[in-house]
């Protein structure tokens, strides 16, 4: 293997979707999936630490990895107080595919803005502005496909657990999609 820039972009973008995978799968340990009124912003800030503390720990600066984990739990608490809810951990209550999708793409693309704008504080100036609009349009994407991947899930096996494998997925896309953008800033 070579130390290309390219390979190097590509480890970094791994590293990181594992990070946020397996800080994901930490948090289920920790809180439970549920509906937007059953996750409170304590359950939220414990997620978002399970989050951030890994994916803090690849980015080297000891005060950048305190500033990132600290804008996480400060973006998960805000989204989740003001009522769009901790959205890598809720399960939507309709199950009318299109609505799904919709409300998935405008309640991700709003989470990944508050969340975006958080760690935008954490990130050095230049570039960190990427950041906000990085996070929305993940968030927007990953949610919405996550959202049918787990409500398809569970009508086939009529088992909740394949609505927390949609979670898995949104949060599997979440990582990727942040994760190729994360090492430029």
């Amino acid at each position: 293997m070579s130390f290309a820039p390219e390979n190097l972009r590509f480890g970094f973008t791994l590293l990181w979707t594992l990070a946020t995978f397996g800080g994901f799968l930490l948090s289920l340990l920790l809180i439970e999936v549920g509906e937007k009124p059953d996750i409170g912003v304590v359950e939220a800030a414990i997620g978002a630490f399970a989050i951030a503390l890994p994916q803090g720990c690849l980015l080297k600066q000891p005060i950048f990895c305190i500033r990132w984990i600290w804008s996480s739990l400060l973006g998960w608490s805000i989204i989740t107080a003001i009522g769009i809810g901790a959205v890598g951990w809720i399960v939507p209550s309709t199950q009318i595919l299109p609505l799904r999708i919709l409300s998935g793409a405008v309640y991700g693309g709003l989470g990944g803005l508050g969340i975006g704008l958080a760690q935008w504080l954490a990130i050095p100036q230049p570039v960190a502005w990427r950041w906000i609009f990085v996070s929305a349009v993940s968030w927007a994407i990953a949610v919405p496909v996550g959202s049918a991947v787990g409500m398809i899930l569970h009508s086939i096996t009529q088992l909740f657990l394949g609505e927390v494998m949609g979670l898995a997925v949104t949060w599997l896309l979440v990582g990727i999609l942040t994760g190729i953008n994360a090492d430029k800033l």
